[in-house]
C-alpha cells in the first residue's frame, strides 16, 4: 500500500502523454476554490492542475497534442476564476460561494482597449467616410457594421444600439443599381435579414440579446462581402466558445482578435479563418 501511494503521482502523470507544464496565476481564496479550479482544469488523460491557495499559482499539466493552455484556462474562467489569460464571465463569478468571492482585478486592459478603439474609430471616420464610397457602394454598410462590432467588443449596449440604428440607415441607403451582378443577387437574398437583425440590435440595450442577433447579422454580412471585392481587407474571424460552444463568426477591419461575443471576459478568444480582399 505504501508503495502504491508513493507511486500514485507518477502514475497520474503517466496517464497524460506529450506532457507540457506551465505555471499560471489563477484567482481564488479558499479550499473550495482549489476544488473548483482543479475540477474545471481536469480532463481524463488530457489535462489537470494543482493550485496553491497562498501563492494563487497553479501548475497546469496537459497533453499538447490534445489541448492547449488556453483551452484549459478558458474552462477555468468559465467556472468563475480569473486567470492570467481570461477573465471569468460575470455570471459565472456571481455563482461562486461567498467564501470564494476573491477580489477581482481592475479590468485595465479592457478600459484601455475601449479608449483606443473609440479614438481610432473617431479619427478614421471622417477620412474613410468619403474615401472609396464612390467605388464601393457597400462601404458605408460595412463601416456601420464595424461600429456595432466595436461596441460589442466593449460590451457597451447603449453604443451598440445607436450604431445599429446607423447600420439600418446605411442598409436602406444602398443603391442596388451600383452593385455588381453577383453582389446584387446576394444583396437581394440577405437584405431583409440584415435589416431585421440590425433593427433588433438597435431596439435593445441588452448586450446578450444584441450578440444573438449579431451572430446571424455577421453570417449574412460575410455572404455579402464575399460576393464582391471590398476596397480594404476584411478579416473573417471565429470564436469556438460562443453560442454555448456552437461557435460564432464576425468580420473585422483588423487582423488582431477582439471578440465581440465575450468582450473583456475573453477578449482574444478566436482566430482569423479567412481574409477577404
Amino acid at each position: 500500500m505504501a508503495i502504491v501511494l508513493l507511486l500514485s503521482p507518477f502514475l497520474s502523470n503517466a496517464e497524460i502523454k506529450n506532457v507540457s507544464t506551465e505555471n499560471v496565476k489563477i484567482a481564488g481564496s479558499c479550499a473550495l476554490c482549489k476544488e473548483g479550479i482543479e475540477t474545471a482544469a481536469f480532463e481524463k488523460n488530457t489535462s489537470k492542475a494543482s493550485w496553491d491557495k497562498d501563492s494563487k499559482m497553479a501548475l497546469v499539466t496537459y497533453d499538447s497534442k490534445k489541448t492547449s493552455i488556453d483551452a484549459v484556462l478558458k474552462k477555468v474562467a468559465l467556472a468563475g476564476y480569473d486567470n492570467d489569460r481570461f477573465l471569468a464571465p460575470d455570471d459565472a463569478y456571481a455563482k461562486l460561494a461567498d467564501c470564494c468571492k476573491y477580489e477581482r482585478a481592475v479590468k485595465k486592459q479592457a478600459v484601455a482597449e475601449k479608449k483606443m478603439t473609440e479614438h481610432q474609430h473617431g479619427a478614421m471616420a471622417d477620412t474613410q467616410k468619403n474615401a472609396a464610397a464612390d467605388t464601393d457602394p457597400l462601404k458605408p454598410v460595412l463601416d456601420a457594421y464595424y461600429a456595432v462590432k466595436d461596441a460589442l467588443v466593449s460590451s457597451d449596449g447603449n453604443t451598440a444600439s445607436t450604431n445599429a440604428t446607423n447600420l439600418v440607415k446605411a442598409i436602406k441607403a444602398v443603391k442596388m443599381d451600383q452593385l455588381a451582378s453577383e453582389q446584387h443577387m446576394v444583396w437581394m437574398k440577405v437584405m431583409k435579414d440584415l435589416d431585421f437583425d440590425a433593427d433588433h440590435i438597435s431596439e435593445t440595450k441588452d448586450v446578450g440579446h444584441q450578440r444573438d442577433h449579431f451572430s446571424s447579422l455577421s453570417d449574412n454580412m460575410y455572404k455579402l462581402i464575399k460576393s464582391g471585392k471590398p476596397s480594404e481587407a476584411v478579416y473573417y474571424q471565429h470564436c469556438p466558445m460562443a453560442k454555448e460552444g456552437k461557435g460564432a463568426n464576425w468580420l473585422s477591419q483588423v487582423p488582431a482578435i477582439k471578440n465581440p461575443y465575450y468582450g473583456a471576459q475573453m477578449l482574444n478568444c478566436g482566430k482569423t479563418t479567412e481574409t477577404i480582399k
